[in-house]
Protein backbone atom coordinates (compact mmCIF):
# COMPACT_ATOMS: atom_id res chain seq x y z
CA UNK A 1 0.00 0.00 0.00
CA UNK A 2 1.34 3.97 -0.70
CA UNK A 3 2.54 5.34 1.57
CA UNK A 4 -0.20 8.20 2.79
CA UNK A 5 0.31 11.68 2.34
CA UNK A 6 0.48 14.36 4.76
CA UNK A 7 -2.37 16.54 5.36
CA UNK A 8 -2.55 20.28 3.94
CA UNK A 9 -5.43 21.27 6.58
CA UNK A 10 -4.73 21.76 10.51
CA UNK A 11 -7.80 21.82 12.73
CA UNK A 12 -9.26 25.14 13.06
CA UNK A 13 -9.73 26.70 16.88
CA UNK A 14 -13.08 26.07 18.09
CA UNK A 15 -14.79 29.30 18.41
CA UNK A 16 -16.86 28.70 21.77
CA UNK A 17 -18.65 32.17 20.80
CA UNK A 18 -20.53 30.41 18.37
CA UNK A 19 -22.39 28.45 21.15
CA UNK A 20 -22.70 32.19 22.38
CA UNK A 21 -24.59 33.14 19.23
CA UNK A 22 -26.76 29.69 19.36
CA UNK A 23 -28.07 30.52 22.56
CA UNK A 24 -28.61 34.46 21.14
CA UNK A 25 -30.74 32.98 18.32
CA UNK A 26 -32.77 30.78 20.99
CA UNK A 27 -33.47 33.55 23.01
CA UNK A 28 -34.64 35.88 20.23
CA UNK A 29 -36.79 33.02 18.80
CA UNK A 30 -38.48 32.47 22.12
CA UNK A 31 -39.00 35.85 22.94
CA UNK A 32 -40.45 35.76 19.64
CA UNK A 33 -43.09 33.45 19.62
CA UNK A 34 -43.97 34.12 23.05
CA UNK A 35 -44.75 37.98 22.46
CA UNK A 36 -46.42 36.84 19.15
CA UNK A 37 -48.53 34.22 21.73
CA UNK A 38 -49.08 37.10 23.94
CA UNK A 39 -47.06 35.23 27.19
CA UNK A 40 -45.10 36.93 29.09
CA UNK A 41 -41.21 36.90 28.84
CA UNK A 42 -39.87 34.95 31.83
CA UNK A 43 -39.04 31.36 32.34
CA UNK A 44 -35.77 29.36 32.46
CA UNK A 45 -34.78 27.14 28.82
CA UNK A 46 -33.68 23.88 30.68
CA UNK A 47 -31.78 21.11 28.99
CA UNK A 48 -30.05 18.17 30.46
CA UNK A 49 -26.68 17.09 29.05
CA UNK A 50 -25.99 13.40 28.17
CA UNK A 51 -24.47 10.60 30.51
CA UNK A 52 -21.94 8.60 29.88
CA UNK A 53 -23.15 5.00 28.97
CA UNK A 54 -21.31 1.37 30.30
CA UNK A 55 -21.65 -1.83 28.09
CA UNK A 56 -24.14 -3.65 29.31
CA UNK A 57 -23.18 -5.01 32.80
CA UNK A 58 -19.64 -4.20 32.50
CA UNK A 59 -17.40 -1.41 33.91
CA UNK A 60 -16.52 -0.46 30.43
CA UNK A 61 -17.32 3.16 29.32
CA UNK A 62 -18.14 4.11 25.47
CA UNK A 63 -16.73 6.63 24.33
CA UNK A 64 -19.40 9.95 25.01
CA UNK A 65 -20.23 11.89 22.58
CA UNK A 66 -22.69 14.93 23.69
CA UNK A 67 -26.59 15.33 23.27
CA UNK A 68 -26.87 17.43 20.65
CA UNK A 69 -29.39 20.01 21.39
CA UNK A 70 -27.54 20.81 24.63
CA UNK A 71 -23.89 20.79 22.16
CA UNK A 72 -25.79 23.50 20.10
CA UNK A 73 -26.91 25.89 22.97
CA UNK A 74 -23.31 25.15 25.72
CA UNK A 75 -20.56 23.06 23.21
CA UNK A 76 -19.79 21.29 26.48
CA UNK A 77 -17.91 18.02 25.39
CA UNK A 78 -18.02 16.78 28.99
CA UNK A 79 -20.73 14.50 30.42
CA UNK A 80 -23.46 14.74 33.37
CA UNK A 81 -24.16 18.21 32.95
CA UNK A 82 -27.33 20.41 32.67
CA UNK A 83 -27.98 23.99 31.47
CA UNK A 84 -30.08 26.72 31.61
CA UNK A 85 -30.90 29.93 29.64
CA UNK A 86 -33.18 32.68 31.56
CA UNK A 87 -35.12 34.32 29.06
CA UNK A 88 -36.13 37.68 30.64
CA UNK A 89 -32.06 38.33 31.55
CA UNK A 90 -30.75 36.33 28.79
CA UNK A 91 -28.42 35.00 32.10
CA UNK A 92 -26.77 31.53 30.74
CA UNK A 93 -26.13 28.68 33.48
CA UNK A 94 -24.31 25.35 33.55
CA UNK A 95 -24.89 23.03 36.06
CA UNK A 96 -21.37 20.78 36.61
CA UNK A 97 -21.66 16.93 38.26
CA UNK A 98 -20.21 17.23 41.59
CA UNK A 99 -17.57 14.64 41.24
CA UNK A 100 -15.86 12.50 43.98
CA UNK A 101 -12.44 13.00 45.44
CA UNK A 102 -10.74 9.65 43.69
CA UNK A 103 -12.13 10.60 40.11
CA UNK A 104 -8.90 12.83 40.45
CA UNK A 105 -7.24 9.46 41.24
CA UNK A 106 -8.52 7.59 38.00
CA UNK A 107 -9.68 10.16 35.32
CA UNK A 108 -7.48 13.34 35.45
CA UNK A 109 -8.23 17.09 37.64
CA UNK A 110 -11.07 17.79 38.87
CA UNK A 111 -12.15 21.65 37.47
CA UNK A 112 -13.15 24.30 38.92
CA UNK A 113 -16.63 26.00 38.57
CA UNK A 114 -14.69 28.77 37.16
CA UNK A 115 -12.70 26.51 34.57
CA UNK A 116 -16.20 25.75 33.46
CA UNK A 117 -17.28 29.18 33.21
CA UNK A 118 -14.64 30.97 31.35
CA UNK A 119 -14.19 27.62 28.96
CA UNK A 120 -17.98 27.73 27.90
CA UNK A 121 -18.50 31.38 28.15
CA UNK A 122 -21.58 31.58 30.23
CA UNK A 123 -22.69 33.88 33.01
CA UNK A 124 -22.56 31.52 35.84
CA UNK A 125 -21.87 27.69 36.81
CA UNK A 126 -23.28 26.16 39.92
CA UNK A 127 -23.31 22.34 41.22
CA UNK A 128 -25.85 19.91 39.68
CA UNK A 129 -27.14 19.22 42.81
CA UNK A 130 -27.94 22.96 43.50
CA UNK A 131 -30.30 23.11 40.27
CA UNK A 132 -33.77 23.62 42.29
CA UNK A 133 -32.28 26.86 44.54
CA UNK A 134 -30.24 28.22 41.72
CA UNK A 135 -33.32 28.25 39.40
CA UNK A 136 -35.91 29.26 42.26
CA UNK A 137 -33.51 32.33 42.68
CA UNK A 138 -34.24 33.42 39.01
CA UNK A 139 -37.51 33.84 39.92
CA UNK A 140 -39.36 37.15 40.73
CA UNK A 141 -43.02 36.21 40.63
CA UNK A 142 -45.50 34.86 42.53
CA UNK A 143 -46.46 30.82 42.05
CA UNK A 144 -44.09 28.64 40.93
CA UNK A 145 -41.36 29.07 38.22
CA UNK A 146 -41.64 28.24 34.46
CA UNK A 147 -39.07 25.57 32.64
CA UNK A 148 -39.52 25.16 29.24
CA UNK A 149 -38.23 21.68 28.44
CA UNK A 150 -36.84 20.02 25.57
CA UNK A 151 -39.53 17.52 24.36
CA UNK A 152 -40.67 16.30 20.91
CA UNK A 153 -40.78 14.34 17.85
CA UNK A 154 -37.76 14.07 15.40
CA UNK A 155 -39.50 14.38 12.11
CA UNK A 156 -36.40 12.35 10.81
CA UNK A 157 -35.82 9.59 13.36
CA UNK A 158 -39.63 9.39 14.95
CA UNK A 159 -38.20 9.47 18.02
CA UNK A 160 -38.90 11.85 20.85
CA UNK A 161 -36.46 14.20 22.95
CA UNK A 162 -36.00 13.84 26.37
CA UNK A 163 -37.54 16.51 28.68
CA UNK A 164 -34.69 16.89 31.64
CA UNK A 165 -34.67 15.35 34.71
CA UNK A 166 -33.65 16.85 38.45
CA UNK A 167 -34.30 16.31 42.28
CA UNK A 168 -36.87 19.17 43.16
CA UNK A 169 -38.44 19.00 39.49
CA UNK A 170 -41.82 18.82 41.35
CA UNK A 171 -41.43 22.73 42.65
CA UNK A 172 -41.48 24.14 38.86
CA UNK A 173 -43.98 24.62 35.86
CA UNK A 174 -43.20 22.85 33.14
CA UNK A 175 -43.62 23.57 29.37
CA UNK A 176 -43.19 20.63 26.87
CA UNK A 177 -44.63 22.16 23.73
CA UNK A 178 -43.00 25.30 23.49
CA UNK A 179 -39.43 25.09 23.10
CA UNK A 180 -38.73 21.77 20.55
CA UNK A 181 -40.26 23.44 17.50
CA UNK A 182 -38.13 26.73 18.00
CA UNK A 183 -35.23 25.13 18.97
CA UNK A 184 -35.00 23.06 16.71
CA UNK A 185 -36.06 25.65 13.93
CA UNK A 186 -32.83 27.59 15.02
CA UNK A 187 -30.67 24.38 13.98
CA UNK A 188 -31.92 24.77 10.35
CA UNK A 189 -30.01 28.09 9.52
CA UNK A 190 -26.47 27.32 9.79
CA UNK A 191 -24.43 30.59 11.08
CA UNK A 192 -21.02 31.42 9.61
CA UNK A 193 -19.19 30.04 12.50
CA UNK A 194 -21.09 26.86 12.23
CA UNK A 195 -20.83 26.85 8.62
CA UNK A 196 -16.85 27.07 9.12
CA UNK A 197 -16.36 23.88 11.24
CA UNK A 198 -18.78 21.93 8.89
CA UNK A 199 -16.65 23.55 5.90
CA UNK A 200 -13.39 21.90 7.43
CA UNK A 201 -15.16 18.29 7.93
CA UNK A 202 -16.22 18.03 4.72
CA UNK A 203 -12.45 19.24 3.88
CA UNK A 204 -10.81 16.76 5.88
CA UNK A 205 -13.31 14.46 4.92
CA UNK A 206 -12.79 15.26 0.99
CA UNK A 207 -9.18 14.86 1.56
CA UNK A 208 -9.05 11.54 2.97
CA UNK A 209 -11.80 9.90 0.49
CA UNK A 210 -8.88 10.99 -1.71
CA UNK A 211 -6.56 9.16 0.24
CA UNK A 212 -8.47 5.92 0.26
CA UNK A 213 -9.12 6.37 -3.76
CA UNK A 214 -5.21 6.44 -4.40
CA UNK A 215 -4.57 3.55 -2.17
CA UNK A 216 -7.24 0.85 -2.45
CA UNK A 217 -6.15 -1.74 -4.18
CA UNK A 218 -7.38 -5.57 -5.59
CA UNK A 219 -7.77 -8.09 -2.62
CA UNK A 220 -7.86 -5.53 0.16
CA UNK A 221 -11.05 -5.88 2.78
CA UNK A 222 -13.37 -2.90 2.89
CA UNK A 223 -12.61 -2.81 6.98
CA UNK A 224 -8.70 -1.18 5.28
CA UNK A 225 -10.87 1.08 3.19
CA UNK A 226 -12.61 2.34 6.59
CA UNK A 227 -9.09 2.50 8.48
CA UNK A 228 -7.40 4.24 5.86
CA UNK A 229 -10.06 7.05 6.20
CA UNK A 230 -10.64 7.11 9.53
CA UNK A 231 -6.67 7.35 10.26
CA UNK A 232 -6.52 9.92 8.06
CA UNK A 233 -9.29 12.36 9.59
CA UNK A 234 -8.09 11.37 13.26
CA UNK A 235 -4.55 11.97 12.36
CA UNK A 236 -5.10 15.31 10.88
CA UNK A 237 -7.85 16.57 11.42
CA UNK A 238 -8.46 15.88 15.63
CA UNK A 239 -11.83 14.27 14.39
CA UNK A 240 -11.75 11.68 16.96
CA UNK A 241 -15.58 11.26 16.19
CA UNK A 242 -17.17 9.80 12.65
CA UNK A 243 -20.63 11.53 11.92
CA UNK A 244 -22.38 8.26 11.36
CA UNK A 245 -20.82 4.60 10.98
CA UNK A 246 -18.55 3.93 7.60
CA UNK A 247 -20.25 2.40 4.61
CA UNK A 248 -17.17 0.68 2.50
CA UNK A 249 -19.54 -1.30 0.13
CA UNK A 250 -17.68 -3.69 -3.10
CA UNK A 251 -19.36 -5.64 -5.74
CA UNK A 252 -22.77 -6.49 -4.91
CA UNK A 253 -22.66 -4.89 -1.31
CA UNK A 254 -23.08 -1.59 -3.11
CA UNK A 255 -26.89 -2.33 -3.30
CA UNK A 256 -27.35 -2.43 0.62
CA UNK A 257 -28.01 0.96 1.25
CA UNK A 258 -26.60 0.82 4.68
CA UNK A 259 -24.31 -1.52 5.04
CA UNK A 260 -21.09 -1.55 7.66
CA UNK A 261 -23.25 -2.08 10.68
CA UNK A 262 -22.24 -5.36 13.00
CA UNK A 263 -24.13 -8.09 10.75
CA UNK A 264 -22.86 -6.60 7.44
CA UNK A 265 -19.59 -5.32 8.43
CA UNK A 266 -17.17 -4.29 6.00
CA UNK A 267 -15.22 -7.04 5.46
CA UNK A 268 -15.66 -8.28 1.97
CA UNK A 269 -12.40 -8.72 -0.24
CA UNK A 270 -12.13 -6.35 -3.12
CA UNK A 271 -12.22 -8.02 -6.14
CA UNK A 272 -11.13 -7.03 -9.74
CA UNK A 273 -13.72 -5.27 -11.71
CA UNK A 274 -15.77 -4.28 -8.57
CA UNK A 275 -17.44 -0.60 -7.97
CA UNK A 276 -16.72 1.05 -4.27
CA UNK A 277 -19.68 2.72 -2.42
CA UNK A 278 -17.83 4.65 -0.18
CA UNK A 279 -19.64 6.99 2.28
CA UNK A 280 -17.97 8.27 4.96
CA UNK A 281 -17.87 11.46 7.13
CA UNK A 282 -15.58 12.87 9.48
CA UNK A 283 -17.00 15.23 12.51
CA UNK A 284 -15.17 18.19 14.03
CA UNK A 285 -16.67 20.15 17.39
CA UNK A 286 -19.87 18.22 17.08
CA UNK A 287 -20.55 19.38 13.49
CA UNK A 288 -20.30 16.80 10.35
CA UNK A 289 -19.70 15.85 6.64
CA UNK A 290 -21.70 12.89 5.15
CA UNK A 291 -19.47 12.04 1.57
CA UNK A 292 -20.05 9.29 -0.90
CA UNK A 293 -17.75 8.61 -3.65
CA UNK A 294 -18.14 5.64 -6.09
CA UNK A 295 -15.17 4.28 -8.12
CA UNK A 296 -13.89 0.89 -9.71
CA UNK A 297 -11.49 -0.44 -7.29
CA UNK A 298 -8.86 -1.30 -10.32
CA UNK A 299 -8.66 2.47 -10.81
CA UNK A 300 -10.62 2.05 -14.65
CA UNK A 301 -14.47 2.47 -15.21
CA UNK A 302 -15.81 -0.37 -17.92
CA UNK A 303 -18.36 0.92 -20.13
CA UNK A 304 -21.14 -0.54 -17.37
CA UNK A 305 -19.51 0.82 -14.77
CA UNK A 306 -19.32 4.53 -16.91
CA UNK A 307 -23.54 4.21 -17.99
CA UNK A 308 -24.09 4.36 -14.03
CA UNK A 309 -22.10 6.24 -12.84
CA UNK A 310 -22.57 9.02 -15.45
CA UNK A 311 -26.10 8.59 -14.88
CA UNK A 312 -25.87 9.15 -11.10
CA UNK A 313 -23.22 12.14 -11.85
CA UNK A 314 -25.48 14.03 -14.25
CA UNK A 315 -28.58 13.60 -11.68
CA UNK A 316 -26.20 14.74 -8.87
CA UNK A 317 -24.77 17.96 -11.00
CA UNK A 318 -28.47 18.64 -12.39
CA UNK A 319 -29.82 19.14 -8.81
CA UNK A 320 -26.53 21.19 -7.53
CA UNK A 321 -27.55 23.27 -10.50
CA UNK A 322 -31.09 24.12 -9.30
CA UNK A 323 -30.77 24.59 -6.17
CA UNK A 324 -31.42 27.99 -4.71
CA UNK A 325 -33.71 29.79 -2.27
CA UNK A 326 -37.35 28.87 -2.80
CA UNK A 327 -36.75 25.79 -4.66
CA UNK A 328 -39.12 22.65 -3.17
CA UNK A 329 -36.92 19.29 -2.28
CA UNK A 330 -39.71 17.28 -4.27
CA UNK A 331 -38.85 18.42 -6.98
CA UNK A 332 -35.23 18.11 -6.95
CA UNK A 333 -35.78 14.53 -6.39
CA UNK A 334 -38.11 14.04 -8.76
CA UNK A 335 -35.66 15.85 -10.75
CA UNK A 336 -32.52 13.17 -9.70
CA UNK A 337 -35.03 10.57 -10.44
CA UNK A 338 -36.32 11.23 -14.04
CA UNK A 339 -32.37 12.31 -15.04
CA UNK A 340 -31.74 8.45 -13.96
CA UNK A 341 -34.40 6.85 -15.67
CA UNK A 342 -33.75 8.96 -18.89
CA UNK A 343 -29.98 7.78 -18.80
CA UNK A 344 -30.84 4.22 -17.90
CA UNK A 345 -33.33 4.16 -21.02
CA UNK A 346 -30.82 5.80 -23.24
CA UNK A 347 -28.40 2.82 -22.14
CA UNK A 348 -30.89 0.27 -22.56
CA UNK A 349 -31.19 -1.21 -19.03
CA UNK A 350 -34.91 0.11 -19.36
CA UNK A 351 -37.54 0.82 -22.41
CA UNK A 352 -40.15 2.75 -22.88
CA UNK A 353 -41.51 6.69 -22.43
CA UNK A 354 -39.43 8.35 -19.39
CA UNK A 355 -42.99 10.14 -18.26
CA UNK A 356 -45.15 7.09 -18.15
CA UNK A 357 -42.19 5.63 -15.49
CA UNK A 358 -42.10 8.59 -13.27
CA UNK A 359 -46.31 8.16 -12.87
CA UNK A 360 -45.24 4.62 -11.97
CA UNK A 361 -42.68 5.58 -9.79
CA UNK A 362 -40.50 3.57 -11.46
CA UNK A 363 -37.42 5.95 -10.10
CA UNK A 364 -38.07 4.04 -6.70
CA UNK A 365 -36.86 1.03 -7.58
CA UNK A 366 -33.37 1.99 -8.85
CA UNK A 367 -32.93 5.03 -6.19
CA UNK A 368 -35.40 3.78 -3.10
CA UNK A 369 -33.94 6.40 -0.65
CA UNK A 370 -34.48 10.34 -0.19
CA UNK A 371 -32.42 12.65 -2.14
CA UNK A 372 -31.08 14.31 0.67
CA UNK A 373 -31.04 15.51 4.35
CA UNK A 374 -30.38 18.43 6.59
CA UNK A 375 -26.49 18.29 7.92
CA UNK A 376 -25.34 19.78 10.80
CA UNK A 377 -24.57 18.42 14.09
CA UNK A 378 -26.22 15.66 13.42
CA UNK A 379 -25.67 13.75 10.35
CA UNK A 380 -29.43 13.33 10.02
CA UNK A 381 -30.18 17.10 11.35
CA UNK A 382 -33.42 17.94 12.59
CA UNK A 383 -36.02 20.26 10.74
CA UNK A 384 -36.68 18.19 7.93
CA UNK A 385 -40.64 18.62 8.31
CA UNK A 386 -42.56 21.54 9.45
CA UNK A 387 -45.29 21.29 12.33
CA UNK A 388 -48.01 20.07 10.27
CA UNK A 389 -46.48 19.09 7.20
CA UNK A 390 -47.14 15.79 6.47
CA UNK A 391 -44.16 13.16 4.38
CA UNK A 392 -45.25 12.17 1.10
CA UNK A 393 -46.74 8.97 0.70
CA UNK A 394 -45.23 7.48 -2.83
CA UNK A 395 -42.67 5.47 -3.15
CA UNK A 396 -39.54 7.24 -3.08
CA UNK A 397 -40.55 10.46 -2.11
CA UNK A 398 -42.03 8.80 1.44
CA UNK A 399 -38.05 8.55 1.86
CA UNK A 400 -37.44 11.56 2.15
CA UNK A 401 -36.32 13.14 5.08
CA UNK A 402 -37.57 16.89 3.91
CA UNK A 403 -39.92 18.12 1.76
CA UNK A 404 -38.96 21.80 2.11
CA UNK A 405 -38.43 24.97 0.10
CA UNK A 406 -34.93 25.69 0.62
CA UNK A 407 -33.59 28.82 2.51
CA UNK A 408 -30.18 30.23 2.58
CA UNK A 409 -28.13 29.38 5.34
CA UNK A 410 -29.51 25.79 5.08
CA UNK A 411 -27.01 22.77 4.59
CA UNK A 412 -28.45 19.96 2.75
CA UNK A 413 -26.95 16.87 1.36
CA UNK A 414 -27.37 15.74 -2.62
CA UNK A 415 -26.72 12.21 -2.64
CA UNK A 416 -28.58 10.56 -5.77
CA UNK A 417 -27.65 6.89 -6.37
CA UNK A 418 -28.39 4.03 -9.10
CA UNK A 419 -29.03 0.59 -7.40
CA UNK A 420 -29.95 -3.15 -8.65
CA UNK A 421 -31.30 -4.30 -5.69
CA UNK A 422 -33.08 -7.89 -6.10
CA UNK A 423 -36.05 -6.99 -3.31
CA UNK A 424 -36.99 -4.23 -5.64
CA UNK A 425 -36.26 -5.39 -9.09
CA UNK A 426 -37.59 -8.62 -9.17
CA UNK A 427 -41.55 -7.23 -7.83
CA UNK A 428 -41.00 -4.90 -10.20
CA UNK A 429 -40.59 -6.98 -13.06
CA UNK A 430 -43.34 -9.07 -12.35
CA UNK A 431 -45.68 -6.41 -11.99
CA UNK A 432 -48.00 -5.62 -15.07
CA UNK A 433 -47.89 -1.93 -14.19
CA UNK A 434 -43.81 -1.50 -14.33
CA UNK A 435 -42.47 -5.09 -15.86
CA UNK A 436 -42.64 -4.00 -19.40
CA UNK A 437 -40.35 -0.89 -18.84
CA UNK A 438 -37.18 -3.49 -18.20
CA UNK A 439 -34.96 -4.72 -20.76
CA UNK A 440 -34.60 -8.07 -18.87
CA UNK A 441 -31.34 -9.11 -21.23
CA UNK A 442 -28.93 -6.20 -20.44
CA UNK A 443 -30.64 -5.65 -16.77
CA UNK A 444 -29.27 -9.47 -15.91
CA UNK A 445 -25.82 -8.08 -16.37
CA UNK A 446 -26.12 -5.93 -13.43
CA UNK A 447 -27.06 -8.37 -11.02
CA UNK A 448 -24.18 -8.71 -9.28
CA UNK A 449 -22.99 -4.97 -9.74
CA UNK A 450 -24.07 -3.35 -6.43
CA UNK A 451 -24.54 0.43 -6.98
CA UNK A 452 -23.14 3.83 -7.21
CA UNK A 453 -24.27 6.96 -5.38
CA UNK A 454 -22.25 10.32 -5.38
CA UNK A 455 -23.21 12.68 -1.76
CA UNK A 456 -21.78 16.27 -1.51
CA UNK A 457 -22.81 18.89 1.30
CA UNK A 458 -24.34 21.81 -0.03
CA UNK A 459 -24.66 25.11 1.35
CA UNK A 460 -27.70 27.05 0.18
CA UNK A 461 -26.86 30.52 -0.65
CA UNK A 462 -28.50 33.88 -1.95
CA UNK A 463 -28.50 32.96 -4.92
CA UNK A 464 -27.63 29.23 -5.78
CA UNK A 465 -25.93 27.31 -3.87
CA UNK A 466 -21.99 26.69 -2.83
CA UNK A 467 -20.75 22.86 -2.47
CA UNK A 468 -18.80 22.21 0.88
CA UNK A 469 -17.77 18.60 -0.67
CA UNK A 470 -14.15 18.74 -2.56
CA UNK A 471 -13.99 15.37 -4.24
CA UNK A 472 -12.77 14.51 -7.31
CA UNK A 473 -16.36 13.59 -9.71
CA UNK A 474 -15.81 13.18 -13.03
CA UNK A 475 -14.38 9.61 -14.78
CA UNK A 476 -11.02 11.51 -16.10
CA UNK A 477 -10.53 13.02 -12.39
CA UNK A 478 -11.16 10.12 -10.51
CA UNK A 479 -8.84 7.82 -13.00
CA UNK A 480 -6.13 10.44 -12.78
CA UNK A 481 -6.30 10.35 -9.14
CA UNK A 482 -6.37 6.86 -8.80
CA UNK A 483 -3.09 6.79 -11.23
CA UNK A 484 -1.13 9.23 -9.01
CA UNK A 485 -2.19 13.11 -10.37
CA UNK A 486 -2.62 15.56 -7.74
CA UNK A 487 -6.18 16.83 -6.63
CA UNK A 488 -6.92 19.31 -7.05
CA UNK A 489 -6.16 19.04 -10.91
CA UNK A 490 -2.79 21.68 -11.38
CA UNK A 491 -3.83 23.58 -14.56
CA UNK A 492 -0.52 24.99 -16.43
Amino acid sequence: MASSSRSRLSPPPVPIELHVSNRQKLLNSLRHHLSESSRPLHGVVFLQGGEEQTRYDTDHIELFRQESYFAYLFGVVEPGFYGAIDIASGKSILFAPRLPPDYAVWLGEIKTLTYFKERYMVSMVCYADEIAGVLHDLHQGSGKPLLFLLHGKNTDSDKLSKPAEFQGMDKFETDLTTLHSILTECRVIKSDLELSLIQFANDISSEAHIEVMRNVKVGMKEYQLESMFLHHTYMYGACRHCSYTCICATGENGAVLHYGHAAAPNDRILKDGDMALLDMGAEYHFYGSDITCSFPVNGKFTSDQSLIYNAVLDAHNAVVSMIKPGVWWVDMHILAEKTILQSLRKGGIIVGNVEDMMVERLGAVFMPHGLGHFLGIDTHDPGGYLKGKERPKEPGLRSLRTARELEEGMVITVEPGCYFIDALLVPAMESSKTGGFFNRQVISKFKAFGGVRIESDVLVTANGCSNMTRCPREICDIEAVMAGSPWPAQTH
